[in-house]
């Protein structure tokens, strides 16, 4: 199959990408390179240059980019809460706008299946009662927002010829070269090994599902693979039951991964973000698909490499693995305009 993937220079699109070529997939990457400047570590077998790769932002991704394609696994976003608070309208233009367009190009030049990687955070808020993929949204943030509006609008586009398929990913963490520090585990991960203390600035009661973002590419794996009539216009939950927390509970597994880390919790935080989530739906109709990581485990592996590459906190601490601070970096030194096009 040949697959179109977008952010494959990001997060989880470097180690997507090289999953899919080992499946013998032809991939062709498109990335804008906002975070190019941060590369945590080189493993082979998890991360390798693509053969093709286009140098683009998704709003300028042209109807030529795309004919001749199968697929189009679509990662490339403003990704994060802080990050779409930053600029709503500009994160509507890209993540709304930008996205729906993307897919209707796609639909044009005769490509099949469109895959979009949506989030949990479309809920909100909830109880303790698990919400799943029937469930109403309430998204709080223009991030969240944005998500919920293109499964509105690119869902309406499905159809026999045109298969989209929405994965709500859990709040994702994992080892990646293009590594990210901004996301609930990673980040008590690094605060763990570089200070020997987690400090969580509230008490930590919120629900937070997380998924490891190599469970995240082999949900995208099963879903091109999947029957059309098994995907088609279907949202799919991406995680575990047993892999729903409480942040506290999260910073818990981290304190007893690292060694001598002290732990504190704080007291009850404004912040109404919480959401427990089933993933009873992609387990049962996603043919081949299963969570292979947990909590611990990806904190284990998280204690792993920073031990490897002997991490230090400056390394932690830097801009480009941190979403706002990068974005934030490039406009303050003229390398992106307003509108978060390339200056050069």
């Amino acid at each position: 199959m040949k697959v179109f993937v977008t952010g494959t220079d990001g997060y989880i699109g470097t180690r997507l990408a090289p999953l899919l070529v080992s499946d013998g997939h032809e991939v062709v990457g498109a990335d804008t390179g906002f975070y190019r400047d941060g590369n945590l570590f080189t493993a082979p077998g998890v991360y390798s240059i693509l053969p093709t790769q286009i140098n683009k932002d998704i709003r300028r991704i042209t109807e030529k980019d795309l004919q001749g394609f199968d697929a189009v696994v679509h990662l490339a976003e403003l990704s994060n809460d802080p990050l779409g608070e930053n600029n709503p309208e500009l994160t509507y233009q890209i993540n709304h706008r930008g996205s729906v367009t993307l897919a209707e190009l796609a639909r044009k030049v005769g490509v099949r299946r469109f895959i979009y990687a949506s989030s949990c955070s479309v809920y909100g808020l909830g109880s303790d009662a698990p919400v799943n993929e029937q469930s109403p949204v309430n998204p709080q943030t223009a991030y969240a927002k944005c998500k919920a509006l293109v499964e509105r609008d690119v869902g309406a586009m499905a159809s026999k010829e045109f298969s989209v398929t929405f994965l709500r990913n859990a709040t994702a963490y994992g080892a990646s070269p293009r590594m990210r520090f901004d996301i609930v585990l990673n980040d008590l991960c690094g605060m763990a090994w570089t200070t020997k203390r987690i400090v969580l600035k509230s008490d930590g009661s919120p629900w937070r599902p997380i998924v490891h973002i190599e469970d995240i590419s082999k949900a995208i794996r099963c879903v091109l693979l999947a029957p059309v009539d098994a995907v088609n216009g279907q949202v799919f939950n991406v995680g575990a039951d047993a892999e729903n927390y409480r942040v506290r509970e999260i910073a818990e597994i981290v304190a007893n991964t690292f060694p001598q880390c002290e732990l504190t919790i704080g007291a009850p935080s404004a912040d109404n973000r919480s959401y427990r989530v089933s993933f009873e739906k992609i387990h049962a109709r996603l043919p081949g698909f299963k969570c292979a990581w947990n909590a611990r485990r990806g904190a284990e592996e998280l204690r792993d490499v920073f031990a490897r590459i002997e991490m230090d906190r400056e390394t932690f601490e830097y801009r480009a693995f941190t979403r706002l601070k990068q974005l934030r970096y490039l406009s303050r030194t003229h390398q992106i305009d307003d509108e978060f096009f390339w200056k050069v």
